[in-house]
């Protein structure tokens, strides 16, 4: 029978590409969107498709609840990819912008995971099963008007590393996988949480919104970002990351974010500030 993967997020970009490309690898995929329509639609196009919004702990639940029943009761595989930006300066960001993007990038795949932990558990001698977790190279660096999605991978990032450390004595392994620029619409889809949460208007910093956010994220949408990649790259990492016997803690793509990792090891804090602040 074929392994079994859950895939959150693919109504568009990674997850989409994702999906599509791991069924082509003969995988049995549960392509998950937060809304329908998007499901109705990857079903047109011959995958399983469900909804499962990882900010619904009852959405959650039952998505993951129909991904056991059509997988008779068997998950070889979780990839966490659900994630959203809510850009601004970290002055701006409201409380509750933060514990809404944290309910999405981090409490709702949490809870996904400890959920396939548990089935997982009982498969094979000693468990078996891969969990991916989807974080960023701003999961090990901070850049400007960045906040909000920064400090939600850098949590992902502790909090995985600690399970991989705690899951070590059995045949769970988790890995996380480390994308840079990869074409997306998560600049678009950025746009409404930060209408919704950053008075930018009113902001200290009005005049640099102004000459720098407002211009990426309103003239500059289709534009792609310097050593940008198509996500099909992102696939060819989840497949390495799914077949390896002993899989590496974690998969570095795309030029930038190989690069700023062997940085940031060697250069000083401010030094290093210059570098990011430049970029």
């Amino acid at each position: 029978m074929a392994k079994t993967i859950l895939i959150t997020g693919c109504s568009s970009g990674i997850g989409y590409d994702a999906a599509h490309g791991l069924k082509a690898a003969g995988w049995k995929v549960f392509a998950t969107c937060r809304r329908e329509e998007d499901c109705e639609r990857l079903r047109s196009e011959g995958l399983i498709s469900f909804q499962l919004d990882v900010a619904d702990p009852e959405s959650i639940e039952a998505g993951f609840n129909e991904a056991l029943a059509r997988g008779r009761g068997r998950l070889d595989a979780l990839y966490n990819n659900a994630a959203f930006a809510c850009p601004g300066a970290a002055e701006d960001i409201p409380p509750g912008a933060l514990r809404e993007i944290f309910e999405t990038n981090l409490f709702g795949l949490h809870d996904l995971t400890t959920r396939a932990i548990k089935v997982m558990r009982a498969q094979g001698d000693n468990g078996e099963g891969r969990i991916l977790q989807c974080s960023s190279v701003l999961g090990f660096v901070g850049l400007k008007w960045r906040a909000a999605y920064a400090s939600t991978k850098f949590a992902l990032e502790g909090l995985t590393d600690v399970m991989r450390l705690e899951m070590a004595d059995t045949n769970i392994k988790i890995v996380l996988i480390q994308p840079g620029p990869i074409t997306s619409k998560i600049r678009v889809n950025s746009i409404p949480p930060f209408e919704k949460w950053v008075d930018w208007e009113n902001s200290a910093r009005r005049a640099q919104y102004e000459g720098s956010l407002l211009k990426r994220l309103y003239q500059s949408r289709g534009k792609p970002d310097t050593f940008e990649l198509p996500p099909s790259e992102v696939t060819k990492t989840i497949l390495k990351a799914l077949d390896a016997p002993n899989p590496k803690p974690r998969y570095k793509i795309t030029t930038p974010t190989k690069a700023i990792s062997v940085v940031r090891r060697f250069l000083p804090d401010r030094m290093l500030d210059w570098v990011l602040d430049k970029g």
